[in-house]
């Protein structure tokens, strides 16, 4: 990390939303009276920018922002990094409310001025509780805890040399468990310096997956002084190759492999969020050539092909390429899908939703600096490998592969860079990062980093195994199917009562047809056995009166009138009734078919003892032949029904 001596000191600012004006500065602190460090800087975006679009849908929300400061007498042009906390509160709970204020809540936004971003893992938990303490005076009047605040960031300015809170609050596990594999996609997507746009309702999110995918390219995350301005580009112009190495320390082994990769610099440009005030910066393409800024705002999601190459939004977790060479670019390889499915699975298995930063097993593996340093390993992997297919490039092929045996002792004589996808290579090749990456790298890192992907390999059925498991396990197969079998059997439930319920209304509908049937069958049957009476005369004539039920009972049902509604119960009664009549029915008849069959056998054995065995047959044909020889009577029975007796 670069020296901090040389850094400004931190400022402060108070930024009110009001209802005619909309966004504007309404004080500062750390600053000499009457200076107006926006006026000087030309900061007349600072108020959109701190005040984001959606904030007022929430209690709080944190912006964080880029600022290009103008060169001075004492420094040149460079950048500032700014981080506002925005609060709300109803207009009514003020003890002294100004007479401007008319609406019914108040609106306004902390903002801390840096320069360098190093400080926002710290400022970010400060800066809510001064927030939150001096909305809770109710009176924006007294300032002195803002003041106090801004002494106190300056006090502490030079305590914090250390490291080891550079990235506090970028949560790689969280980014991981989240978009996994496109994780990997989105870092090879930076060092392209492609336009990319992020976009999320939330400020606050929108802005720290930002910058957690820069903090995974080692020192890159405290070496951006160029990136607030397509414009500035001193980093570039002074950066040399270099002197020496000295394995044993890290800084000097990042340094000498080229890290970090200068991803902004002249043409560049990086805003974690942007505000439609800004537009015109991104469409001037002739002096923006590449960016990464988020939105909080809708509208640019209408003119993603206009504004991006790479759309990432974080609403839906998707990410749309719009370049058909960035796409293939972007595609991994086997050994790339092997590397980052190990990371993901080492992530999900140790995933606990009460801590996401922490593994669950509380162990170093899967952990933030577990990941990170996975990430680094890969990077000068990768940057090893690069240097080493320039120099086999040079070389007639014989010589470089007995060149690539010699340095590594392997079989292996493919290059690395397979592994990588030599498209992304060709890609990278053509932007201004890979030019100061050339110039300020020796030629043969390969001699200090083993140029070798550090899952390397072709695709093997376990990478297909793992691969389709993780797809299943993605899907959620378990849980869809589980409410889908629910789903499916409530619907079963609702269809069995419907269908049942359709039945019995059919069934009773039936019933009443037939009892209104029944109904006129017994009229008809009334009206043709009338009673007849006698009366006589005095003169001897009689005649004969017709007294027919009719008169005494309703008129009888139409053929076709339509029937009233029918009664369920009633209906359900009558076929209960029917069932046990017919029931009765086929048990006398099974009575009386038993006790005919013994008279039958009977009659049977009789006739064939007066006839002789052998001739049985034989007479009962001839006496079918010869009715007339035989005198056949008939039998009548106690129950009615005649049969032919011998």
């Amino acid at each position: 990390m670069m020296a901090l001596h040389n850094e400004r000191m931190p400022i402060v600012c108070v930024v009110d939303f009001h209802h005619a004006r909309g966004p504007e500065l309404e004080s500062w602190f750390g600053v000499e009276d009457g200076v107006d460090p926006a006026a000087e800087n030309d900061w007349s975006f600072l108020p959109f920018m701190a005040l984001s679009d959606g904030a007022h849908i929430s209690v709080e929300d944190f912006s964080y922002f880029t600022l290009r400061r103008q060169d001075s007498l004492s420094s040149p042009a460079s950048s500032a990094f700014g981080i506002s906390c925005t609060r709300q509160m109803d207009a009514n709970e003020l003890l002294h409310r100004p007479a401007d204020v008319t609406r019914s809540t108040v609106q306004k936004a902390v903002v801390v001025i840096a320069d360098n971003p190093h400080l926002f893992g710290q400022l970010r938990e400060k800066l809510s509780m001064v927030t939150g303490a001096w909305f809770a005076q109710r009176d924006f009047a007294d300032v002195d805890i803002l003041k106090k605040f801004q002494e106190s960031l300056s006090r502490n300015l030079h305590d914090t040399e250390d490291t080891q809170d550079l990235y506090l609050g970028l949560s790689l596990r969280e980014l991981i468990h989240e978009y996994k594999h496109q994780t990997l996609v989105l870092l090879k997507c930076i060092i392209l310096q492609p336009k990319m746009l992020f976009f999320g309702s939330r400020c606050e999110r929108l802005c720290m997956m930002q910058f957690s995918l820069i903090s995974l390219i080692p020192l890159l995350l405290s070496h951006l002084h160029d990136c607030a301005s397509p414009d500035l580009d001193a980093q570039s112009s002074d950066s040399l190759p270099p002197s020496s190495l000295k394995t044993s320390d890290r800084s000097s082994l990042l340094a000498y492999m080229g890290l970090p990769l200068r991803i902004f610099g002249k043409g560049s440009l990086f805003g974690p969020y942007t505000p439609l005030q800004q537009l015109d910066v991104l469409a001037d393409h002739d002096r923006t050539k590449s960016y990464m800024v988020g939105s909080t705002n809708s509208l640019l999601l209408q003119q993603k092909d206009r504004y991006s190459d790479i759309l990432i939004n974080l609403d839906d977790s998707s990410i749309t390429i719009s370049l058909p060479s960035l796409r293939t670019a972007l595609a991994l390889s086997a050994a790339d899908r092997r590397w980052i499915d190990f990371l993901t699975h080492t992530v999900t298995s140790t995933w606990d939703p009460k801590n996401p930063s922490r593994p669950s097993t509380l162990a170093y593996l899967g952990s933030e600096e577990f990941i990170r340093l996975q990430f680094e390993e890969y990077l000068l992997a990768l940057l090893a490998s690069v240097k080493q297919h320039l120099y086999l490039s040079t070389l007639p092929n014989n010589t470089g592969l007995q060149h690539q045996h010699h340095l590594h002792h392997t079989q292996n004589l493919l290059d690395p860079i397979q592994d990588f996808n030599p498209d992304w290579l060709s890609l990278w090749q053509t932007t201004p990062s890979y030019a100061l990456f050339l110039r300020t790298t020796d030629a043969h890192l390969f001699d200090i980093i083993e140029p070798r992907h550090p899952t390397a390999g072709a695709l093997t059925v376990e990478d297909i195994q793992r691969r389709i498991t993780q797809q299943i396990a993605t899907l959620q197969l378990d849980s869809k199917v589980a409410a889908t079998r629910e789903n499916l059997g409530r619907r079963l439930v609702i269809g069995q009562k419907k269908v049942s319920t359709t039945f019995e209304k059919l069934w009773g509908d039936i019933e009443a047809i037939r009892e209104a049937q029944r109904a006129r069958a017994e009229e008809a049957r009334g009206e043709g056995n009338a009673v007849g009476t006698l009366e006589r005369s005095s003169s001897g004539e009689s005649s004969i009166k017709l007294t027919s039920e009719k008169a005494t009972r309703p008129p009888a049902l139409s053929r076709f009138s339509t029937p009233s509604t029918p009664d369920l119960a009633a209906a359900q009664a009558t076929v209960s009734a029917a069932g046990q009549k017919a029931g009765a029915y086929m048990s006398s008849w099974g009575a009386w078919a038993a006790e005919k069959r013994k008279g039958w056998g009977v009659a049977g054995a009789g006739w064939t003892r007066g006839h002789g065995g052998g001739a049985t047959d034989q007479s009962v044909v001839e006496g079918h032949r010869s009715p007339g020889k035989k005198k056949s009577r008939e039998v009548t029975g106690g129950d009615g029904i005649g049969r032919l007796d011998a």
